[in-house]
């Protein structure tokens, strides 16, 4: 085809058949994100012939754009949509709002930063930012990595959404074995609540659990491992400090700092954090906590969002 015929070709809206039903999946996969799907729902509902369907399915897991779940064979959103959500998010406000902020505080405190959210059934790093002069190391969080979000990981995304939505998240099944407190995690939520914001503690196992768990599906790991990580794993809970019980000038180790980003409806739709990554004193904690609080409220109020009402 010359040049001329290819631009005339465009110019009438040329359909490409094969690519139209990658589209047709993927589109509607995402409009229904928190579901999975067989292959006989997907060819069924979209009329397309299980064959063509499978090969198109193997191809979208292949690379990261789909996840096929082994025990159900289902299918769901993967994190390689991550890497295109994130070119087309420049074109959006919050993306750009939520660095510029992000870039504040990570040169104020000397830290990295990030923001990140749930998608689908994955928690997702949308931004990372380091401060001047600071190169990210190889552990550090990277634009793209995809954690399961489900217990023991993802309690920070629903800690400030309703009761319902931290009820919704705790009868995920668990990506690894874990201990629910439920006093303790109540105490947690109503701590956090009211300050704003969450202080993770910092062990070592904690750090190399969750870097374990980058773009890794708990549910996909042989059970001696999945049972021996539980085994490192404290109960729900038990990882937060309590701002309650933090004395000014006593030194905690600290991993990191989130607060929450809020959407139009008052519920969460980003997480900012700031990373620790040592000890730091009480006064020190609320210092930087106060910090992010005011840099998450800076952006929920750029893009319209609005925090939630609260009732007694």
């Amino acid at each position: 085809m010359t040049s001329v015929e290819a631009e005339s070709a465009e110019a009438g809206g040329r359909r490409s058949p094969p690519t139209a039903r990658v589209v047709q999946i993927l589109d509607f996969l995402v409009a229904r994100d928190e579901q999975r799907f067989g292959l006989s729902e997907l060819a069924r509902a979209l009329s397309i012939s299980k064959p063509t369907c499978l090969g198109i399915l193997s191809e979208l897991v292949a690379g990261g754009y789909l996840t096929r779940d082994p025990a159900s064979k289902s299918y769901g959103l993967g994190p390689a949509l991550i890497a295109a959500g994130r070119a087309a998010q420049r074109g959006f406000a919050v993306g750009p709002i939520a660095r510029a902020h992000l870039d504040e505080i990570a040169a104020e405190f000397g830290a990295v930063c990030t923001a990140s959210a749930v998608v689908g059934d994955q928690v997702m790093i949308l931004e990372t930012v380091a401060p001047p002069g600071v190169t990210l190391g190889r552990t550090a969080a990277r634009v793209g990595q995809a954690y399961p979000f489900a217990p023991p990981v993802g309690l920070m995304y629903v800690i400030w959404d309703g009761d319902e939505d931290l009820e919704a998240w705790l009868r995920r099944e668990p990506a690894l074995p874990v201990v629910l407190d439920r006093d303790l995690l109540r105490r947690v939520v109503e701590d956090c609540r009211d300050v704003g914001y969450l202080v993770e503690r910092l062990t070592p196992v904690g750090r190399k659990l969750f870097s374990l768990m980058a773009g890794v599906a708990g549910r996909g790991l042989p059970t001696e491992l999945r049972e021996l990580i539980g085994e490192m794993v404290s109960s729900l809970g038990e990882r937060v400090y309590l701002h309650s019980e933090t004395e000014a000038d006593a030194e905690y180790p600290v991993s990191l700092i989130a607060a929450p980003v809020y959407d139009a409806d008052g519920h969460q739709s980003l997480v900012l954090t700031l990373d620790v990554g040592g000890s730091i004193s009480g006064a020190e904690i609320a210092r930087r906590g106060a910090a992010l609080v005011a840099a998450a409220d800076a952006v929920t109020a750029q893009v319209g969002g609005r925090a939630p009402v609260r009732h007694p």
